[in-house]
């Protein structure tokens, strides 16, 4: 009966024992332990949603906040001069993106385009109103820098035919601080609409 008892009392002590040694150690783990840093998934900035969902980004161009609605190839877009400050970079979004070939350097081309400015926040020029812009060997013109703004030649690189983009352009990309001839003041931001008709 004793032996019983003994190995009883044996019994518990070694559980109690073991309790009491992985209650310590549990203990020892949390108190010595760092606490991990929790993962936080930060969003990149290649990404924009903007108010028209359809637009697409251009490589190497901040993105348009706001573009304009995209609207139908080959049908005048509706433009609308946005009331914030202008930017400081050039900026370009796909409104449509083509499916035909791209536009490179040195390329002439044939586009439809709608010009309007921070100045007015009117449309200055519009070739939709006349007939498509041609640059080509007629006219002496092709997509390089001494030809046409800088803008238009950075922004339209890598356009597809069948494409519609939204280029607003800083003075330093456009006509500087002179302006043009055609009712463009100095120093005046620009927002272009090119659809690109044709590469040559």
């Amino acid at each position: 009966m004793k032996k019983q008892q003994q190995r009883k009392q044996t019994g518990k002590k070694a559980i109690t024992g073991i309790i009491v040694i992985v209650l310590l150690a549990g203990s020892a783990v949390w108190l010595f332990t760092k606490p991990s840093t929790p993962v936080v998934s930060i969003p990149t900035t290649t990404t924009t949603t903007t108010a028209n969902s359809g637009s697409a980004a251009v490589a190497g161009f901040a993105a348009i906040p706001t573009p304009i609605a995209a609207g139908t190839f080959g049908t005048a877009p509706t433009v609308t001069v946005p009331t914030s400050a202008p930017p400081s970079v050039e900026e370009a979004s796909n409104l449509i993106v083509g499916k035909g070939a791209a536009i490179k350097l040195g390329d002439t081309f044939t586009a439809q385009y709608v010009l309007a400015d921070y100045a007015t926040h009117k449309i200055v020029q519009s070739s939709w109103t006349s007939q498509p812009f041609a640059c080509d060997a007629t006219s002496g013109c092709k997509l390089q820098m001494g030809g046409l703004i800088p803008g238009w030649v950075d922004g339209m690189t890598g356009m597809k035919v069948g494409g519609r983009r939204e280029l607003i352009i800083p003075p330093s990309l456009g006509y500087g601080p002179n302006g043009s001839g055609n009712g463009i003041p100095g120093n005046d931001t620009l927002l272009f609409v090119i659809d690109l008709l044709k590469v040559n």
